[in-house]
C-alpha cells in the first residue's frame, strides 16, 4: 500500500485502486486552486502507472463536495474566473481521458461544481441521504464544470433544465431513479463496500475497460456509422490481446478469468 499526502487531497494506492480524498473538510471540500492541482498531478500518475487499474474520488468529512469556494466569490475578477474555471475544465477533460475507470463515491452532498465533478466520474456511487444539489442559479451563475454537457445527457433537456433553473436539493433515491447513481448504499458500510466494489472492477479486464470508456465517451460526437467502424478497428486489436485469450480459456473451463494486473 503506497500512501501520500498532498495540499488538500489525500492519496492512497492499494490492490490495484487509487483512492483521492478531497481534503478539505472544514471548506465542505469546495474547490481551491492546490485541490484541482492535486487532483490533476494525481491523475497524470494514474494515467502512466499500468498498476493502477481503477480511480476512487470521495470526500473527507461530512461531504463529497460542496463545489465553488463562496468566501472567494464575489471578490474574483473576470479574468481570475476564467483561469479558475480553464483549470477546471482541465481537470474535467483529465477524468474523460483517463481511460480506466473512475468512481465518484459520494456522501452527505455533492453540490455546483462538486456534483458536476461526480457527473464527470464514470460511475457515482453514493450513500443513503445523500443530497445532489446544482446550486449555481442561487448565486446568479450558470453552471460550470461540465454540468450544462453531462446533465442533459442522462436525464434529459427539459429535466436538466429544471434542476438547473430551480437549484433544488435532489435526493438519492431520485438521483438513481434520474440514472445519475449507479448504486445505493446504507450507512455504517459505505466505504467498505466502495472499496469492495473498486476491488473487484479492478480484477477485470483493464485493456478492455479503456476502449470502453473511450469509445463510449466519443459516442456522444459521433454518428452510428463512424461508432461501429471504431468498434469494428478495436475489436481487431482485442482479440489479440491476453486477456481475451484468458477470457475465452476461462470460460471453456468454466472458472473465473485470472485477468493480467497490468
Amino acid at each position: 500500500m503506497t500512501s501520500k499526502t498532498m495540499s488538500h487531497l489525500l492519496m492512497k494506492i492499494e490492490n490495484g485502486v487509487m483512492e483521492l480524498t478531497l481534503n478539505r473538510p472544514e471548506a465542505l471540500n469546495s474547490f481551491s486552486p492546490e485541490l484541482i492541482q492535486g487532483l490533476k498531478s494525481a491523475l497524470q500518475q494514474a494515467k502512466a502507472d499500468k498498476d493502477i487499474r481503477v480511480i476512487v474520488l470521495k470526500g473527507a468529512g461530512r461531504a463529497f463536495s460542496s463545489g465553488g469556494d463562496v468566501k472567494r466569490m464575489g471578490s474574483r475578477s473576470p479574468i481570475a474566473t476564467y483561469e479558475h474555471i480553464g483549470n477546471l475544465n482541465e481537470l474535467i477533460l483529465l477524468i474523460q481521458s483517463v481511460e480506466k475507470p473512475i468512481i465518484a463515491a459520494v456522501h452527505g452532498y455533492a453540490a455546483g461544481a462538486g456534483f458536476n465533478l461526480a457527473l464527470a466520474c464514470d460511475l457515482i456511487l453514493a450513500e443513503e441521504e445523500t443530497k445532489f444539489i446544482l446550486s449555481f442559479s442561487k448565486v446568479g451563475l450558470i453552471s460550470d464544470g461540465g454540468g450544462s454537457y453531462f446533465l442533459p445527457r442522462l436525464v434529459g433537456l427539459q429535466r436538466a433544465k429544471e434542476l438547473l433553473f430551480s437549484a433544488e436539493p435532489l435526493t438519492v433515491e431520485k438521483a438513481y431513479e434520474f440514472g445519475i447513481v449507479n448504486h445505493i448504499y446504507k450507512k455504517g458500510h459505505f466505504e467498505d463496500d466502495v472499496k469492495q466494489y473498486a476491488e473487484k472492477l479492478s480484477a477485470g479486464p483493464n485493456i478492455a475497460y479503456g476502449f470502453i470508456k473511450k469509445l463510449t465517451n466519443e459516442s456522444y460526437q459521433l454518428s452510428l456509422k463512424q461508432v461501429l467502424e471504431q468498434e469494428r478497428i478495436t475489436q481487431g486489436t482485442m482479440v489479440t490481446t491476453e486477456d481475451h485469450h484468458e477470457g475465452i480459456t476461462a470460460f471453456k473451463e468454466k472458472r473465473q478469468p485470472d485477468f493480467k494486473r497490468s
